[in-house]
């Protein structure tokens, strides 16, 4: 087969490769969920050439670089002690998230004060301020694995595409009838989709400003939503207690998924596509088989609503944060409880797992960030110093830099 562009890219815990065919660009994920330090890269890359007929043997030592360097992150679990490095007084209303992009040299913080800077990570300096939204802007993404662009949502029910290294306002997506409150790129980074307090999630022509599809059927906000790793089917998460199932390419709706008895607060899928994790203010989480939409598990313990989920990068494991001021860590094979993380003064918003799978990092309303060991449960190191709740915090995807957002304003960068 004869391609006219071919990439792979380095995109833990696997990798991308992106191809021209017909015309078209095209993506597949190569999961190395298996990938361990003891790995030999030299099997593996045979064992991949024999099942992707599109990694050819002048294309091998390119995968055995990439196998290389996850091996590498892999075995950096370390036992790195996170200091303080410099607090941005970042915007002049509190802020509402941060993320940073895909090589981690810069990051983004949205606010209430209507903009969103971008921020050059090494330095602490400010790159850009964008300018433009009426309202809030609430829900912030960089394009990764690319990097060139950002997407801001706005509680003046636009979202806006930017240049990422001019700072320029590429399109404004109208259409929503109420504030955005979520969105993400597909991995092809062609699409973004919006969701919002209107009951209805959007999906974006990045090149062209168009709207593609809007996705009805929910009969309440639309609070969360994610991509699956190859770009085919979007989940979305609504205060109507369900969560939806849609396939990209049709805007049609593939499954519904109904048992939760509260608002939904977040959705994800793992990374080989097959299950989806939702948390909910029923003060529970469950787990759904992507494929069938059916309900494989309940997982229960928390007191309180349940305010975040996620998935570590294998899928192995499901973190969760709740406004009973703990967070857990399950199995997502047995469905087990393996740790509660106690220690916080304060409901916790926001939960993260290190790329290494081998940390936990919490938010929470009294004022600290914490990271804790996955496996055991420790609280490895307290984040003190913002003086009010921090409402967003994020590893980099080498996981050797956190950045801490909170309602005082700031942002600190932790290294």
């Amino acid at each position: 087969m004869k391609l006219k562009r071919f990439l792979l890219r380095f995109f833990p815990p696997g990798i991308i490769l992106e191809y021209e065919k017909g015309g078209d660009l095209r993506t597949k994920s190569i999961d190395l969920l298996d990938l361990t330090p003891e790995t030999n890269p030299d099997e593996l890359v045979e064992e991949i050439r024999r099942s992707e007929a599109l990694i050819t043997e002048s294309r091998a030592d390119q995968v055995k670089e990439l196998i290389l360097r996850l091996q590498q992150k892999q075995s950096q679990q370390g036992h790195h002690r996170f200091c303080f490095f410099k607090e941005l007084k970042a915007h002049i209303l509190p802020l509402t998230n941060v993320a940073f992009d895909k090589s981690g040299s810069r990051f983004i913080t949205g606010s209430y004060d209507r903009t969103c800077r971008v921020w050059d990570t090494a330095s602490g300096t400010e790159l850009h301020t964008l300018q433009g939204h009426r309202n809030v802007v609430y829900a912030i993404a960089f394009n990764n694995p690319y990097g060139d662009k950002i997407a801001t949502g706005s509680f003046d029910k636009t979202c806006k595409l930017w240049c990422s290294e001019t700072g320029k306002c590429f399109h404004t997506f109208r259409g929503h009838m109420a504030e955005i409150v979520c969105l993400a790129f597909n991995p092809q980074s062609t699409l973004v989709a919006t969701g919002s307090m209107d009951a209805t999630a959007k999906l974006w022509d990045v090149e062209t400003g168009e709207e593609v599809a809007t996705l009805t059927g929910h009969t309440a906000e639309v609070l969360s939503l994610c991509f699956d790793t190859v770009g085919n089917q979007l989940v979305t998460g609504s205060f109507d207690h369900t969560v939806a199932i849609w396939d990209v390419s049709s805007g049609r709706r593939v499954h519904t998924l109904t048992g939760h008895s509260g608002e939904i607060s977040n959705v994800q899928f793992n990374w080989d596509c097959s299950l989806i994790v939702t948390g909910s203010m029923d003060k529970t989480c469950k787990l759904w088989e992507a494929g069938s939409g059916k309900c494989v598990a309940t997982l229960v313990g928390h007191k309180e609503e349940v305010l975040d989920v996620c998935f570590d990068l294998r899928g192995h494991l499901i973190a969760t944060a709740s406004a009973d001021g703990t967070a857990r860590v399950f199995s997502a094979t047995t469905h087990q409880c393996l740790v509660t993380l106690e220690g916080h003064d304060g409901e916790i918003s926001k939960i993260w797992f290190s790329p290494q799978g081998s940390r936990v990092l919490t938010a929470s309303s009294d004022k600290t960030a914490r990271l804790w060991d996955a496996q055991s449960g420790v609280c490895l190191q307290v984040l003190e110093g913002h003086t009010d709740e921090i409402f967003s915090c994020v590893f980099n995807y080498e996981g050797d830099t956190i950045i801490t957002g909170s309602k005082d304003n700031t942002c600190r960068i932790w290294y």
